[in-house]
């Protein structure tokens, strides 16, 4: 696949129309602890400032071509709007970092996405694991009860980081109430697993799953936790009619 380009000149006043201005301090590129060993799969030259205008979100969905990496526009949408939401209430602390796990795809698909808005990449695209009983290839149902084995969707902040029996975990805290908020209760946490990877899909017909967790290939855990742990926003999403109708995130 051919790697995205710099914005075009339309993008970038676009962007530059709906940006707020900031200090020149502000500007500095954040550090990302790992994100040497991450490939940039592109490099767009500006990123944006403003996150409640529709326009520049497509523009940016645009921009970086997300549609050819197959993160849907739809999935891409309602994260923006659920992370400028959480933004204005100060529930994320890590604001230049937006992960989403688009569970309307196939999980023989690279479905997960690791975006940087302040300098406009999409820093990576790679596998993620749903639940063994949200269904085989496909994730179809979901749910926010104790031993359901099922992945929950909605909007999460991440936490803290720790060693388990995965190895190196983060913790992720389930913000939408009623469909992800026991995530604590049900130990739902970003983990590595060799039933994740390319080397597992060349001998199976689809990913392996977990038992709710989004759990991501291991020989890219830690490079992954590094980038969005301590307060970035993490999102599942699936076009479940009930979600979308419910989530007060999404309808607050």
């Amino acid at each position: 696949m051919e790697l995205p380009v710099p914005l075009s000149t339309s993008c970038l006043a676009l962007l530059f129309l709906f940006s707020v201005s900031e200090p020149a301090a502000a500007n500095t590129p954040p550090h990302h602890p790992g994100a040497t060993e991450i490939k940039h799969v592109t490099n767009a030259t500006v990123g944006f400032n403003r996150y409640d205008d529709k326009k520049v979100a497509i523009a940016f969905y645009d921009s970086l071509q997300l549609q050819q990496f197959g993160l849907s526009k739809q999935a891409w949408l309602f994260a923006f709007k659920g992370y400028e939401k959480l933004l204005k209430k100060g529930t994320i602390s890590n604001p230049d970092i937006i992960t989403i796990c688009d569970f309307s795809l196939s999980s023989r698909k690279k479905r997960l996405f690791i975006i940087d808005l302040r300098q406009g990449e999409l820093i990576l695209n790679t596998y993620v694991a749903h639940g063994r009983k949200s269904g085989a290839e496909y994730a179809r149902k979901f749910s926010n009860r104790t031993s359901s084995h099922q992945s929950s969707l909605g909007f999460y902040v991440t936490r803290n980081t720790y060693y388990g029996e995965h190895g190196l975990s983060l913790k992720i805290e389930g913000l939408d109430r009623g469909f992800n908020d026991n995530a604590g209760r049900r130990n739902i946490v970003i983990h590595g697993s060799e039933y994740v990877g390319d080397d597992f899909i060349q001998e199976n017909k689809f990913m392996g799953r977990s038992f709710g967790c989004p759990a991501v290939p291991a020989d890219q855990t830690t490079d992954i936790v590094n980038v969005i742990k301590n307060g970035s926003c993490f999102f599942i999403y699936y076009p479940e009619k009930k979600y979308i109708a419910k989530s007060k995130i999404l309808n607050g």
